[in-house]
Order: C-alpha cells, then structure tokens, then sequence
C-alpha cells in the first residue's frame, strides 16, 4: 500500500500538527515504559532540524470526554523533552483559543504538546468541527501514532481529510514490517500465534491461514485445539464452546495448504503458581488435576526446526504462561532461537502485541528482532486483515 512519508514534505517554516501516541504507562505519577516515547522522538527531531514548527497531540487513557486533572499531558513534556533533548512547551488546550495561540507562537524547530485530545467529546466521535478545530493550528498533518490507526477519531482520521497528511517515520517503519510481515513477504512465512483464548483471536487465525505457510499454536488456545482433537487436559484452561471452532480453522487451514503445528508435549502443574511442582508429558498423558501452563521441548525443538526453514516470521502471543518461572521456559527458549536466526541467517522477524512485546523483553531480545511493534490493538487489526482508518487517509 503506497503512502506518503515526510522524504517529500517542505517542513521549513511549517507549523505540523504530528499525532503521537503517548498513552503510555504510568505509575504513582512516573512513567514505567518510555518506548513509545523514545520511538517518536526520531520524527519530531528531524522536523524541528528541518525547521518545522512542531505541535504535537495525542490521548491519554480515558477521560471520555472530561477533563481529568490526573490525565493530563503536562508531565509527558518533561519526558518528551528529555528524549528529544531540546525544549518542549505545553498548551492547557488542544483546540481552541489556548491552543491557537501557543502553535502562533512557535518559531521554526520549536516543539509544543498541546493538552490530550480526549478531554474533548468531539474526539472519538470524530466531529467534524473538532477536526477543523485542529486542522487551524497547522499547515500540514502527519500521523506518526500507528497504535491508534485502528480509530476514527478527529486526530487520527478526520484532520487528514483538511491538511496534507504524511506518515512519521514511526508510523512508516510499522507500515514497512506489516508489508514486509504479511504483505509481500519471502516465503517460506511462519506465524506463531499464542495467548488465552481463540475466541478473542478468530480473524486473526482466520487471515493467517490465507497468507502463511506455517501456522504454530501455542498458549492456553494450544488446550482448546488439542482438546478439540480428542486429548484430555485436565484442569487446562481451554474454551469447550469453539471446539468446533477450533476443527473449522484447521480443515481451512488445510484446503488452503497453510500447515498447522500444535504441541506435542506439554509441561503441566497442579496450580498456577511460581515453581509450582511440574513436569511434563506427552499430550495424550495430561492428568486429571493438572494443568498445562507451557509447551515442552520436544515442542519446542519441533518450533526450532521450521523457524529454520522459515524466511519470514510473524509472532503474536507467548508459548506458556511466561508471567511466571519456570512456564517462561519454551517463549524465552523459541525467542532466543529467533534472534539467533535473526542474525545468522537474515530471518525477516516481525512481532507485536501487549503479552508479546512483555515476553520478548522478558527474554532480553527486543532489540534482537527485525521489528518489534508496540502499537498492540492496530497491529492486531491489520494482522487481521482490516483497513486501519488511519493508515487509509495517508495513502496515495
């Protein structure tokens, strides 16, 4: 899909509205995880370089429509100052007369937050006159908040039908691996698709059966496909009610030659629970008062041998219950492998998702992958298949 990025926008002198996304995690009042922060900061840096005037605008959690003191934007300036390493300056409004006249007030490279978009009602119902209300403070619009593509808000869709609108670099680097991921990839493609349930990750399934060669299935959604097979799991966590689901996606699977690998054994333990008392059997030998909460090695090694053979990897969800030792055990083992491949043999590996970025990191290969996405919902969507809002207003 073409789109327009910032290698063709005069930004010299030009006041840019940029939509980031800084509804990042925070705690006591501090900021627990400044990726998302420090990803954007590449952009607003090369326009301010290139004399941009640079108003920044994002959400922050859910004030649904109110202004929520304690959700307020005015310390994420500290911090985008901090990671910019340049000045950063604050409006109390994100439209409206405040807002007006701190985006007049800029000179060329300067750098303004304005107050979060959704303290105004007019954001999520994407109201035309909030729109208009933003498209004022600018001369040209440039998303860079990919994680919040998936919504038709007024910062995110609406403004990029009143400016010309452009991809950041952030946004463009997650268009470029999403292409690179599912798009137009080198094959041999292996998907790994992890987490709870089925039920939240249908069209997710239901789309990677048409675009991969090999789809591997582990997490607590491994449970309900074996069970669907006729294998007993105990006190495994699984969805009774898709196991019909469960034989749909696989005969799908099948006519559309899309392989599909479950797990051969699986470590099991009678509770949830830190170094539990474990062991692991093959999936036919699950007993009655346990539990499965990872996948073993045999599993594992099976995982390994067609990550070998594989020239594109998409991965979306941890193997087992990764939150918790010793069942981190086949992520962090299959994470390591990805990286070394990564390295070794030019594996084009591209990962996202909240659990799967936790998990990577937890691994300590985030930085090890081809692309590791933090935008969660929207990578989620666009895996599935769907047209990002955000995205579709930015292409040629």
């Amino acid at each position: 899909m073409p789109f327009r990025t910032i290698d063709t926008l005069d930004a010299h002198g030009k006041r840019v509205l940029l939509r980031a996304d800084l509804n990042v995690p925070v705690r006591d009042g501090r900021i627990t995880d400044r990726t998302r922060i420090e990803r954007l900061a590449p952009t607003i840096r090369e326009l301010a370089e290139k004399g941009a005037r640079v108003i920044v605008c994002s959400h922050f959690d859910r004030p649904k429509g109110k202004v929520v003191p304690e959700m307020s934007l005015a310390p994420m300036a500290e911090a985008l100052s901090a990671a910019l390493g340049r000045p950063v300056a604050f409006a109390a409004d994100c439209v409206g007369p405040v807002a007006e006249q701190a985006a007049a007030a800029l000179a060329d490279g300067e750098v303004l937050l304005l107050e979060n978009t959704r303290f105004h009602a007019g954001e999520e119902k994407n109201d035309p006159a909030m729109a208009a209300a933003l498209a004022r403070l600018a001369d040209v619009f440039v998303n860079d908040a990919f994680s919040a593509a998936h919504r038709a808000h007024a910062s995110t869709e609406g403004v990029a039908h009143l400016l010309p609108a452009y991809a950041g670099r952030l946004m463009q680097a997650e268009l470029e691996a999403l292409d690179a991921a599912l798009g137009n990839p080198a094959r041999p493609v292996v998907a790994i698709v992890g987490g709870a349930k089925i039920s939240t990750k249908l069209e997710l399934l239901g789309n990677l059966t048409r675009k991969v060669n090999v789809l591997v299935i582990g997490g607590a959604m491994a449970n309900t496909f074996l069970a669907a097979q006729g294998h007993a799991m105990g006190k495994s966590l699984q969805e009774a009610e898709m196991h019909e689901t469960a034989r749909t996606i696989m005969a799908e699977a099948r006519a559309a030659n899309c392989g599909i690998l479950l797990p051969v054994d699986l470590v099991v333990a009678g509770a949830f629970a830190a170094n539990a008392p474990h062991r692991t059997v093959a999936i036919d030998r699950v007993p009655e008062d346990m539990m499965a909460l990872d996948v073993g090695p045999e599993t594992v090694d099976m995982v390994e041998s067609r990550l070998r053979q594989a020239s594109t990897l998409v991965w979306n969800g941890p193997f087992g219950a990764f939150e918790i030792p010793p069942f981190d055990t086949a992520t962090v083992a299959v994470a390591q492998s990805v990286a070394a491949l990564t390295a070794s043999s030019g594996l084009k590996s591209i990962a996202g998702g909240g659990d799967t970025v936790s998990a990577l990191r937890h691994a300590g290969v985030m930085d090890r992958l081809t692309y590791v996405s933090s935008a969660g919902g929207a990578f989620l969507e666009w895996l599935e298949g769907k047209t990002l809002p955000g995205v579709a207003v930015l292409t040629d």
